[in-house]
């Protein structure tokens, strides 16, 4: 029989989706599970981008440029410019998915066995697009007591070495929902500024951020116009996961051009996607002040919740939908398959995602788990009270 790749052998499982098995037969024994395992808002995606899916009136469903099409890109520069980031139509490129903006991102910059910083715990797909680009992710720990907080700049220079070629971060944060301070930022900036390094930002939570805090883009960072490069997508700014659009945005024209190339290699970015995410440009601030308001009653519910239960705790994020909490338990992830396989209380479970997927160094986050407070607030309610019940009788739990 042929032998697969050594690269589809290190491929990692998602942690995000690995139970997924566990959770369709406690579903067909019956019980309802909350997933809190996955950034899947049950938020309504804006009727102006649904509507203009339902009105298209094309012949023919043809390819964009491959950088995207015009009009999205002028329109999406607008609403850059709309927040505070001063780029141009041709300071970007829409690709499929924030996903694939990283990977362009990665191949663009980085050879084989080159090396990316990244704070852990991160977005466990980074180590996926890591691989498949051949690099090396090299973790510095943020630690859960101090709510995840940007590791002492010290620890991110000793990590740097001949073969380092970025730093990554995500702000807001997933999986931890940390928020980075200006003086975080310009910590950074000032390390890529000293070592000429790219600093890759994945901005996709930008417009969830909670009481009076608001995100600082790494594209208004003074000095390092040609080092950053920010990751974009309509995911979860629209609550349209299923719309697979994202963007590479630089000012680094070499990189643009590179990118450009990779995304030449893929033909073009979807069409009927680009219509509805160009449409969704006009969705009125209403939608987001309601959003957030949501957001924040659900994170309230969740984080005060898990709190109150002895023994977990679980700092309060400042963006995004996702918060790390720590159990007395022997395994997070023996807890979660439990949770699935072993338990329900009143009919219903609760599925979380093993935050040790979050982290890449071995070890850390065996007794943490990613949450998404995505699901309505009766919900997230129950899911509170199966977590607290669970934990009186799970046979792993630690005193």
């Amino acid at each position: 029989m042929p032998i697969i790749s050594n690269k589809a052998i290190q491929m990692p499982e998602s942690p995000i989706r690995k139970l997924v098995p566990f959770a369709e037969i406690a579903k067909e024994k019956g019980k309802s599970v909350f997933h809190l395992n996955i950034g899947q808002p049950d938020i309504e995606t804006p009727e102006i981008a649904l509507k203009a899916v339902k009105d298209i009136d094309r012949k023919v469903i043809e390819y964009s440029h491959s950088a995207g099409f015009q009009s999205y890109r002028d329109k999406l520069s607008e609403y850059y410019k709309s927040v505070g980031i001063n780029v141009d139509s041709e300071d970007i490129i829409i690709t499929t998915g924030g996903s694939e903006a990283l990977t362009f991102g990665f191949m663009s910059t980085c050879d084989a066995d080159d090396e990316v910083i990244i704070p852990e715990p991160f977005y466990a797909n980074y180590n996926g697009f890591a691989v498949a680009a051949g690099l090396n992710v090299v973790p510095v720990t943020a630690q859960i007591e101090n709510g995840f907080a940007l590791p002492p700049v010290a620890e991110i220079e000793k990590k740097i070495t001949s073969k380092t070629k970025a730093i990554v971060i995500c702000n807001p944060g997933n999986p931890t929902g940390y928020l980075y301070s200006k003086e975080e930022l310009e910590q950074l900036r000032d390390i890529v500024k000293k070592h000429d390094l790219f600093l890759f930002a994945d901005e996709v939570y930008r417009e969830f951020c909670y009481d009076g805090a608001s995100p600082l883009s790494v594209m208004n960072l003074d000095g390092i116009d040609q080092n950053v490069i920010m990751i974009d997508s309509v995911s979860k700014r629209y609550s349209m996961c299923g719309a697979r659009i994202g963007a590479i945005v630089s000012k680094n024209k070499d990189v643009m051009a590179a990118a450009l190339k990779f995304g030449q290699a893929r033909l073009s970015p979807p069409t009927i996607d680009q219509i509805a995410a160009e449409a969704a440009l006009s969705t009125p601030q209403s939608y987001f002040d309601n959003v957030v308001a949501e957001y924040v009653e659900r994170r309230n519910i969740m984080i005060e919740g898990l709190n109150n239960i002895p023994g977990v705790f679980c700092p309060k994020p400042s963006g995004a939908f996702y918060c790390v909490a720590k159990f007395p338990v022997d395994s997070a992830e023996k807890f979660c398959q439990w949770l699935l396989e072993s338990f329900e209380y009143e009919g219903n479970t609760v599925m979380m995602a093993p935050a040790s997927g979050f982290y890449s160094t071995p070890g850390l986050g065996e007794q943490e788990a990613r949450i998404a407070y995505v699901l309505n607030q009766d919900s997230l309610k129950k899911a509170v009270k199966c977590i607290e019940e669970a934990l009186k009788v799970y046979p792993g739990r630690l005193n």
